[in-house]
């Protein structure tokens, strides 16, 4: 979605507010729908994945919350099903066990997880 012309119109600057944090959000959603994406481009994507996540964890309380409780937010989120986890963290009965909390996320799942959804795996495995 963003060619090399469009991506002269990317100003990264630091996600202060909602509404920058939204745009850094739209940006990175378009650059993840993209293949093959060119070395400056993969370079603003993880530019914006930690400005995002610096800006999340300041003004979100994700910490507090379970990891059962993160992963079904961040599939709100992101408008995802039980069925978009399939081969992520298993088969369509391993997710679904895991997605109605009667399944702990394995430490191998929390990993898949984070580099699925952009984020620190940690968040998936209770400490």
């Amino acid at each position: 979605m963003y060619n090399n012309g469009a991506l002269a119109n990317i100003q990264i600057q630091g996600v202060t507010t909602e509404e920058e944090n939204d745009r850094a959000l739209s940006i990175v959603e378009s650059l993840l729908a993209e293949e093959n994406l060119s070395p400056e481009k993969e370079q603003i994507l993880r530019l914006l994945v930690t400005l995002i996540e610096k800006f999340e964890d300041e003004h979100y309380q994700l910490a507090a919350s379970t990891p059962h409780s993160i992963l079904l937010h961040l599939m709100e989120e992101r408008g995802l099903r039980q069925a978009d986890l399939v081969g992520v963290i298993g088969s369509r009965g391993v997710v679904s066990e895991v997605v109605n909390d009667k399944r702990t996320i394995s430490k191998g799942q929390a990993k898949s997880l984070g580099e699925f959804f952009h984020v620190d795996p940690s968040l998936f495995v209770d400490l």
